[in-house]
This record gives C-alpha cells, sequence and structure tokens, in this order.
C-alpha cells in the first residue's frame, strides 16, 4: 500500500513536470527564434542584400550559417509579396511562403504555431523596415519535433530520477516497516485493531482490578473493577497516584519500584488484595497492579472466628459443667446434700442472670449471641463481662449485621486481649464493660476495658492497618476494620482513654426503626 501510494504520487510528479517541461520548451522556442528573427532584421547585410538584384545570392550562405549557430530549423527572407529568398531547402526557394504574414506587413513582430514544408513549427514573423517601409519579411522557426526530441531527452533524465525515487522510497517503506513489525511483534493493522477489540472486551469483562501506571506513575489505564475497588473518579486516567485520595500505606505500594504480592490494604469501604509487577524493557516503563476484592472474605473470616470463639466457649462451658457435675456428686455422695443444692443453684442463676440481661439488652438476635459468645470467652478468660445497664436495642435494627459483628466483635476482641495484658497493673479483677443503644437517632456501641489504655501520641494511628501494641507489630487489621465497616454504614469511631482505653461508634439509623 505504501509503496503504491509513493508510485502514484512519484507519477503524479512526473506527468507534472514533463507538462511543464514541454510548455518550458515550446515558451524558450519562442524566444529563441524571435531573437533570432530580431537581429537579422537588424542586420546591415540584409539591409544591403534586400536592396540588390540578386539578394538570394548573398543572403542564402548568410541564413544558413546563422541556423547552424543558433540551432533553428529553418530562417526564410522573403519579400513583401511572400516569395522566399531563402530556405534550408533550396528547391523551395523563389516559392511562396506558407503562413501569416499580414501583421508584419503592418510591422508588428508576431508568433505563430504553423504547418509549412518541414512540418508544424513554432515561428516568428518579423519585418525589415527600410525609409519608412517594409522592404523584406524574415521568419525563423522550431519545428515542434525538434523540441518535442529536446523535450524527450529531459524526459528520459525525469524517469531515471523517479525510477531512483521509486527504489528509494520502497527500501525505505520496508525498512520502517520492518521496524514497526518488530516493535508491534509482528501484528499489522488488522491484527493490532483485533487486539484492541480483545482488550477493550477483557477490561471491561474481567472481576479484577487492572491498574496500568507509566513511567511518571501516573495512570495510564484503569478498568472497571479497579475503578469501583478504589474509589476513583472518572478522570482519574492521567493523574498522579499521589494526587488520587488512596490511603497512604495503598499509594507506598503503588508507587514502590520492587513487586509487590498479595498485600492486604484498606480502601475507604474495601479489604483489597494487591498485586504489583514493574514493566521493564532495558529501563522501567511503568508498573502493571492487579486487585483483588477481600472485603466479604474478610467479613466472613471474622465472622468465622466469631463461631470458632462461640466454639471454644461452649467447648469450656461443657468442660466447666462438668467439672461443677462432678463437684455436686462428690457432695451428695459425702451426704451433703444441702451445700450441693446451694452450690448448683449459685451456678445457675449467675449463668442465667447473664444471659438475662444480654437478652433483655439486646434484641437483636446476632448482636446477642455474639455478646453470649464474648462473655463465656470472658469467663474463660478470667475477665469480668458487664453489659451496662443503659443498653437497648430492639430488634430490626436497620444496619447490615454483618458489619454490626465486624465492628462489635473487633472492639470487645481488643478490649479482651487489652484486659488480660493489663490484669498485673490493676489491683481488681480486670474487665471489658460494653455500652448498646440507640440514642438521638444514632446506635452507641461503646467497649470499654481496663487495660493500660492507648497511648496518647498513638490515639491518631490505632486505625491505621498494621498497627498493633502486640510484639511484632504490623498484624493489627482489627481496628482498621472498625474504622471502615462504621464508614460504610455512615457512622464514625473514636477512641479515649479513661481508666483504660474506651472506643465508641455512633452508627445513623431512621426514626422508623428507633420507633
Amino acid at each position: 500500500m505504501q509503496v503504491v501510494v509513493v508510485a502514484v504520487v512519484l507519477v503524479c510528479c512526473a506527468v507534472l513536470a514533463y507538462t511543464y517541461t514541454q510548455r518550458q520548451a515550446e515558451d524558450d522556442a519562442r524566444d529563441k527564434v524571435t531573437a533570432t528573427a530580431q537581429t537579422i532584421a537588424d542586420s546591415p547585410l540584409v539591409h544591403t542584400a534586400v536592396s540588390a538584384a540578386n539578394p538570394t545570392a548573398v543572403l542564402q550562405p548568410y541564413t544558413e550559417r546563422v541556423r547552424r549557430d543558433t540551432g533553428v530549423t529553418f530562417i526564410t527572407i522573403m519579400n513583401p509579396a511572400g516569395v522566399r529568398w531563402t530556405h534550408p531547402d533550396p528547391r523551395q526557394i523563389g516559392g511562396h511562403f506558407l503562413g501569416s504574414t499580414a501583421p508584419a506587413l503592418h510591422g508588428r513582430t508576431f508568433t505563430e504555431t504553423y504547418t509549412g514544408t518541414l512540418g508544424r513549427s513554432v515561428r516568428v514573423v518579423t519585418p525589415v523596415e527600410g525609409n519608412g517601409r517594409v522592404t523584406a519579411l524574415v521568419s525563423v522557426g522550431i519545428t515542434v519535433a525538434t523540441i518535442s526530441s529536446e523535450v524527450r531527452g529531459h524526459l528520459a533524465a525525469l524517469v531515471g530520477v523517479a525510477l531512483a525515487a521509486l527504489v528509494v522510497g520502497g527500501a525505505g517503506t520496508y525498512l520502517v516497516n520492518r521496524r514497526l513489525r518488530r516493535h508491534t511483534h509482528g501484528l499489522g493493522a488488522e491484527g493490532l485493531s483485533r487486539m484492541y477489540d480483545y482488550h477493550q472486551a477483557t477490561l471491561h469483562a474481567v472481576r479484577e482490578g487492572l491498574v496500568l501506571l507509566d513511567a511518571e506513575r501516573r495512570l495510564a489505564l484503569c478498568n472497571d473493577a479497579a475503578r469501583e475497588l478504589l474509589g476513583l473518579p472518572e478522570d482519574a486516567v492521567g493523574r498522579y497516584v499521589a494526587e488520587l485520595g488512596l490511603p497512604p500505606s495503598l499509594t507506598g505500594a503503588l508507587l514502590a519500584a520492587e513487586p509487590r504480592v498479595d498485600e492486604l490494604h484498606l480502601t475507604a469501604e474495601r479489604v483489597v488484595v494487591i498485586n504489583t509487577r514493574p514493566v521493564t524493557g532495558g529501563e522501567q516503563r511503568g508498573t502493571v497492579v492487579t486487585l483483588r476484592d477481600h472485603t466479604d472474605l474478610q467479613a466472613l473470616a471474622g465472622e468465622l472466628d466469631n463461631q470458632r470463639g462461640f466454639t471454644e466457649a461452649l467447648r469450656s462451658q461443657a468442660h466447666e459443667a462438668a467439672n461443677r457435675l462432678h463437684t455436686v456428686v462428690s457432695l451428695i455422695e459425702l451426704g451433703r446434700v444441702d451445700e450441693a443444692v446451694e452450690f448448683a443453684t449459685a451456678e445457675l442463676e449467675l449463668a442465667q442472670a447473664l444471659t438475662d440481661q444480654v437478652v433483655a439488652a439486646v434484641a437483636e438476635p446476632v448482636l446477642a449471641a455474639l455478646l453470649l459468645g464474648k462473655a463465656a470467652e470472658a469467663s474463660e478468660r478470667g475477665v469480668e463481662f458487664r453489659i451496662t445497664p443503659d443498653s437497648r436495642i430492639v430488634e430490626g435494627v436497620p444496619l447490615n449485621p454483618r458489619d454490626l459483628v465486624t465492628i462489635l466483635g473487633n472492639l470487645v476482641d481488643n478490649a479482651l486481649d487489652a484486659a488480660v495484658e493489663g490484669a498485673g497493673t490493676v489491683a481488681r479483677r480486670p474487665y471489658v464493660e460494653v455500652t448498646a443503644r440507640v440514642d438521638g437517632g444514632e446506635l452507641l456501641l461503646r467497649v470499654a476495658d481496663s487495660g493500660r489504655g492507648v497511648d496518647p501520641q498513638a490515639l491518631r494511628e490505632v486505625f491505621r492497618r498494621g498497627w498493633s501494641t502486640k510484639e511484632g507489630g504490623g498484624r493489627g487489621i482489627g481496628l482498621a476494620l472498625v474504622e471502615q465497616a462504621a464508614r460504610r454504614c455512615g457512622g464514625a469511631v473514636r477512641v479515649d482513654r479513661e481508666e483504660g482505653a474506651v472506643f465508641t461508634v455512633r452508627l445513623p439509623v431512621r426514626e422508623a426503626a428507633r420507633s
């Protein structure tokens, strides 16, 4: 295709050049014969010879010499009546001139293209004037065949140049095409178009997020899934990663020069797993980032942890129940029936009182089951579990139960760990206190513990992914999930320090649900 285009352009240029050369040659011939004719007409020899008895004897040798020197086809000198005195063909001398002479007889030089005895020619006729009258006429001409022969000589050179240009253009096209194919891995226009269609379809169909960053760390490409996972605006493509408003840890992972494998990060509303791979080809050209949504998976993992907690609580309760049953049986065997009844009744009343307190305060079955499980776990770990008297949640709170389990479960787990760790620093029994009520159009969840509290300098860091008070930090994700779930529900979480740490979560609920 490119060679054909080059050939067509060269042919058009050659035709235009030939036409221009033909016209230029005719103009040059016209100027040449005009100058020659006027020079002859002004010659003193001609003025003298036209008055002689035999003008041909003087003028014929003169005109032939001038014709050979100038390269014109013919020079004819005639009398005013048009009878020739000179001609390249001596047989035509004495004959009548073929062509127009009227303008010259009136003293004006003119040119014309006319077919005479030597063929079609470009000629000029000019008067020879003496004593105020026209005494003779001079006609000089060049045949069209002579002009065409000269043009054909130029045409051969023109065709040679055109062919050379065609060869050079073809070779250049071949080399450019080879280089282009090497850069496109052998794909032509059709293959690239097909690959682009597949590329677009794949980007929109794949459920995993895909982000491409250029060497300047700007967003070069972002599919629909990635835009949703990261919460990016429509005009995100072309912007720098640092300007996208992503969490610092996530921004750092995207900007890192080294690959990242299955890193867990939190956005405003989601938990995503990130893998990055630099694109290199002699130099770093950018980064490919894939994203997977682990929000639901993380929530399910939290629920599984809670179920495991329930299982452990039931196991411990079964173990404790067996111990108490053996104690009751032993007291009966020893004849201590009254002590056995008193011991069994006290244990039943304590367990039933806690169950009644939780069920009475929290009518939402998911939260009630969660609190009962955590109460059993607290009892096993030697921590007093309290439900404040003002706690009250009716059934049917218009919030996602999974989010509520994430928030309250992680807060209670952290509080239990803190209470156990700080047990040696307080004189009394460690405790965890939970408040759950609808207050002023908001669901209030408050968890306090008797631990050592949060360092005031770390209050802003507790909700950052990886923050932890345990040795070998970097594992903490519970509080980050709490903040994310609270933000997803339209609420907020706050941490304070009293005797220990106090975490307060406020989530908006509808008026109808409160009534």
